[in-house]
């Protein structure tokens, strides 16, 4: 009799929130389609309208968990859960939520305060927090970089708007900062000469600004250059690797020395 009066409670539970249940399930499938259609339709008219590649990911981002949290409400609502009592509760428990969501919300912040001024973009060469990295995605929490060997770097919004940024592609251009070693019986002027032909055949090598070759300092053993020259960002490891090699290759051709530490072994008798 017991275990008939548990299955009578049962298909009446199941008659009360079956409609709602699937009524409930429908929404959230017709929702989801909406959501994933107004937000390819946003994206679509940014693009028309040629918003920068930055906001328009930090707004879609936006948009689209402002859509979900209504859609939640809705279906709550549908399963016949009072929204108005839901949301006094979550206000009454917001000092709470707000503590235990600091940390977000920072970042949140951090990321409204990166759209708002700018210092980033997509596409940019920035170091921050220690890292290196081309700006791939500036999210709601978070930035993320493509490393210099292709890492995924993830970076909070809040230590990213608090912290130092160097934008290496803000100008457009960079100075290559090199130094080279030359023993002391080398001519200063034919040195520099040498220097100065491996930088002016260089194709990606700027002429205005012009390049720096002078002598930086006369340390132990070796007279020590700096070979300064600018080229566009993009260009940058290119003009790095290439003149470091053509370099060594045209002091060797015109029989300049490049010092290296010598060891000396002391033998002891007996």
């Amino acid at each position: 009799m017991d275990l008939q009066k548990w299955i009578d409670k049962g298909i009446d539970i199941i008659v009360d929130l079956g409609p709602k249940v699937l009524a409930a399930l429908a929404i959230w499938i017709i929702g989801a389609w909406v959501i994933k259609t107004l937000i390819k339709g946003t994206r679509k008219a940014m693009k028309q309208r040629a918003f920068d590649p930055s906001l328009e990911k930090f707004l879609l981002n936006l948009v689209g968990w402002v859509l979900k949290i209504v859609l939640i409400i809705v279906i709550l609502g549908t399963l016949g859960i009072e929204t108005t009592s839901f949301a006094a509760v979550i206000a009454a428990a917001g000092l709470a939520i707000g503590l235990a969501l600091q940390g977000s919300l920072g970042n949140f912040a951090g990321g409204v305060l990166l759209m708002i001024f700018k210092p980033i973009k997509i596409g940019d060469l920035i170091e921050a927090q220690g890292e290196v990295g081309v700006v791939k995605e500036i999210e709601i929490f978070t930035t993320k970089l493509i490393g210099l060997s292709n890492r995924e770097i993830i970076i909070p919004n809040a230590a990213l708007s608090n912290g130092n940024i160097i934008n290496f592609s803000t100008e457009g251009t960079r100075r290559v900062d090199l130094v080279f070693g030359v023993g002391y019986d080398s001519d200063i002027k034919q040195t520099k000469d040498v220097f100065k032909s491996v930088v002016d055949a260089h194709p990606l090598i700027l002429k205005d600004p012009a390049p720096t070759i002078a002598v930086s300092e006369l340390a132990d053993s070796s007279i020590n250059f700096v070979v300064r020259p600018w080229c566009n960002t993009a260009d940058y490891w290119t003009v790095f690797f290439d003149i470091t090699e053509q370099t060594k290759e045209a002091l060797d051709a015109a029989g300049i020395e490049i010092p290296y530490p010598h060891t000396v072994e002391i033998k002891k008798e007996g």
